[in-house]
């Protein structure tokens, strides 16, 4: 089996650091598991690793993809299943850093897979989207599969029409292809998990914020819309990003669109604990109690039995 560890934690809790420290100190890689770094040209929003950070440790699945294309867990299980392959070939145990946990669990437990979708059902749903809007969808979604609508973001428009999908060209809730997913995996995991305490975190993501606008997402923003994206793109609806419509729909000011976005982001942090929750860990630490000695030590007990 190849042996892997996992950096895993809401957003805001300094896992990108800690993973940082942990790869220069192993000289190795790190695998990127966030669903909006992959995307080009959204770099302020995202808080992506500097350039100079990518200089200094090679980070893999970052700026990987157009905002008009879509991503998906099968997508990032495929890539980074290979990216890890090539590390342990070369004697490089890799690093998985990231808060989207559906690409981490597709990694290590796989995906249910189902016959292709046909294009009329997909059309069906996109078309009740497009007459009563994604609330209506994430409320239908609810009556025929309320684990799932639970699980899902209101905002998450390809979770939600993917459930949908499912359940109307099999006939069964997508919680019960779920439930039969495939639980086998080549890969040997240490999963740590960064715990910081909550009211300490939500202050990070509202300094995060702030420094956001410091560094000129508006503008960001502005020149992704002046070059041809607009806000139905995939990539322009993650948080961070949509909740500028109304400043540049003229409808509000960034003032009130940044409080908007603050409160997304704590909800999001909400949402990724709840999911961690239901994960179990080798290593759960505070962020603050952490030392890069107590690390090694962790990842040598790990690598005993290499």
């Amino acid at each position: 089996m190849i042996p892997i560890i996992t950096i895993e934690g809401p957003t805001g809790s300094g896992k990108s650091a800690i993973a940082m420290q942990l790869a220069l100190e192993l000289g190795t890689e790190l695998i990127s598991a966030d669903s909006r770094q992959v995307y080009q040209k959204l770099d302020i929003g995202t808080a992506k690793p500097s350039k100079e950070e990518q200089e200094m440790v090679h980070h893999h699945l970052i700026d990987i993809i157009d905002i008009k294309e879509t991503y998906t867990a099968g997508d990032f299980k495929n890539q980074a299943g290979k990216i890890c392959a090539v590390l342990w070939s070369q004697k490089k145990i890799p690093i998985i850093a990231g808060g989207t946990g559906l690409y981490i669990r597709s990694l290590l437990h796989g995906l249910f897979t189902i016959p292709q979708v046909p294009i009329e059902v997909k059309q069906e749903f996109r078309e009740l989207q497009e007459k009563n809007g994604l609330e209506f969808l994430h409320q239908y979604l609810s009556k025929i599969d309320p684990i799932a609508a639970s699980k899902i973001s209101v905002n998450d428009q390809q979770r939600i029409l993917r459930a949908l999908e499912v359940w109307k060209f099999t006939g069964t809730p997508i919680t019960e292809h779920w439930k039969h997913q495939e639980h086998t995996s080549p890969f040997r995991a240490l999963r740590i998990f960064i715990s910081p305490n909550r009211s300490e975190l939500y202050q990070r993501i509202e300094k995060r914020l702030d420094t956001m606008i410091e560094k000129g997402i508006l503008r960001e923003i502005e020149d992704l819309l002046h070059n041809g994206y607009d806000w139905r793109d995939p990539g322009m609806n993650a948080v961070g990003y949509r909740e500028f419509i109304p400043y540049f729909t003229k409808l509000d000011s960034w003032q009130n669109c940044l409080i908007k976005a603050k409160q997304h982001t704590r909800n999001y942090a909400k949402r990724q604990w709840t999911w961690y929750n239901k994960c179990n860990f080798d290593l759960t630490i505070s962020p603050d109690a952490i030392t890069l000695s107590k690390l090694i030590d962790v990842v040598g007990h790990f690598c005993v039995d290499l």
